[in-house]
């Protein structure tokens, strides 16, 4: 059998050792390393604009709440772009939608450089802003790629690699705003040093990538996951760990600017320090998951997030920009692990329902594979969902108290909620349930173990 428009790879075993060790790997880290440039390249077009508006002075015509929005709207757009390109991989192949998915990323970049400067019209500036939210939907479209391709031992540290390296692109992105703007350049400058690279990723992604014609189009897969209750908790979960990830790399700027006066240089410092760290930590967060359980490094980790939230509060009140920086940046290292042990749990926790469906070897492996493939693009939509929600929180709370306290004391607030869904879900076991009359007639049913996930 054979396909048009590229590579297709019709055998796929890695769960098979020998195939594994003898084909396999190579193939599949050839595929990883190049799903990470183009990943990488998506992520620092999303973010474009959390740059962009530390370029933005009082000659744009801008207050801080309209710099809020036209983030938050930049985050929704990507948010729910997730869930069309991570089934386009099962309908174009891997390799063929990550050329395509890249050379997308132009369509933003060029636009933004058309419109930046003083006197465009903040409805204009808006569309283009919703244009960059496509580079959100890389990420959901990677993931689901390279979840095919590892073996279920090895996808902590796939995914979490996969995924930290295209976190990384928001990092670079404002490091190259800071040496522009310390230039003296000004954000037409940042946007035409992309644009060859964008071309670049998607001429390296058609030469050396591969599909896998294995994966093929399943909707009752997408009907199946949005049905599985454990979906909808992960995502939820996600919102947690990714969603301040993204929120706060849009916001870190803009909170330094507003609350504590910092100039687009100062802020553009600081900015890039905590989601660098949080991206290099990410894949850590995965082998850590690997080894102990991603439903115990979940756990702590928000216990972790809450902590730090809680100093931030103090820190906010007590207006020490010192502590507030320092804090700040703790916590985008603790969403990068986070990060990494949430996604670690998603394979994990589909094989668990296969073997409690009674399914054992190939068939389990392909049912966990064929549902936790199908619910990543979910989970990451609505996990992004949470950039918005603590970019619009941040919004209200400076126009209602002219601070992000307010915002902190939500957060605390939600990160207490997923400590407690991740313990009640999948670390507290259950006695086993022994129906009424049938005691000593037959063994009770197993309760899933999802502590290891």
């Amino acid at each position: 059998m054979t396909f048009p428009g590229g590579r297709w790879i019709e055998y796929w075993d890695p769960e098979n050792e020998t195939f594994w060790k003898e084909t396999g790997e190579r193939i599949a880290r050839r595929n990883l390393f190049f799903s990470v440039l183009s990943e990488h390249i998506g992520f620092s077009v999303w973010t474009l604009w959390s740059v962009l508006v530390l370029f933005m002075g009082p000659e744009y015509g801008l207050s801080p709440a309209d710099k809020f929005l036209l983030t938050s709207v930049v985050t929704l757009v990507g948010a729910v772009v997730r869930v069309p390109y991570t089934f386009a991989v099962a309908v174009f192949g891997g390799r063929n939608w990550t050329v395509v998915s890249a050379g997308l990323l132009l369509v933003p970049t060029v636009a933004a450089f058309a419109v930046m400067e003083p006197g465009t019209s903040f409805s204009t500036f808006l569309l283009v802003g919703l244009l960059a939210g496509i580079g959100g939907g890389n990420f959901a479209s990677s993931m689901t790629n390279i979840n095919a391709f590892f073996p279920l031992r090895s996808k902590g540290w796939a995914l979490g690699l996969n995924a930290g390296g295209g976190n990384i692109g928001v990092p670079v992105i404002q490091l190259a705003a800071l040496a522009i703007i310390g230039a003296s350049g000004g954000p037409r400058v940042l946007l035409g040093v992309y644009i060859p690279l964008i071309l670049v990723a998607a001429v390296l992604a058609a030469c050396f990538m591969d599909n896998l014609a294995s994966v093929k189009n399943d909707t009752g897969a997408a009907k199946d996951a949005a049905r599985e209750a454990h979906t909808w908790i992960m995502a939820l979960l996600y919102i947690g760990t990714f969603g301040s990830f993204i929120g706060y790399s849009f916001a870190f700027g803009q909170v330094l600017q507003t609350q504590f006066g910092r100039t687009p240089l100062q802020a553009a410092y600081l900015t890039f320090v905590g989601p660098l760290l949080g991206s290099l930590i990410r894949p850590l967060g995965g082998r850590l998951a690997d080894r102990y359980g991603g439903a115990r490094i979940t756990l702590w980790n928000f216990v972790a997030m809450a902590a730090a939230t809680a100093v931030l509060v103090a820190a906010s009140m007590a207006k020490s920009l010192g502590l507030f920086t320092a804090v700040f940046v703790v916590l985008f290292v603790l969403s990068g692990l986070g990060n990494g042990s949430t996604f670690k749990m998603i394979p994990g926790i589909f094989q668990n329902k296969a073997l409690g469906r009674g399914l054992t070897g190939e068939a389990a492996v392909a049912y966990g594979r064929r549902l936790s493939g199908a619910s990543m693009g979910l989970i990451g939509a609505v996990g992004a969902l949470g950039g918005v929600a603590i970019n619009l929180a941040f919004r209200q709370s400076f126009l209602s108290s002219g601070s992000g306290t307010g915002a902190f004391v939500a957060f605390l607030a939600f990160y207490a909620v997923c400590f407690a869904l991740t313990w009640a879900v999948y670390l507290r076991r259950p006695a086993p349930r022994v129906p009424e009359g049938t005691a000593g007639q037959a063994e009770p049913k197993p309760q899933l173990n999802y502590a290891e996930v």
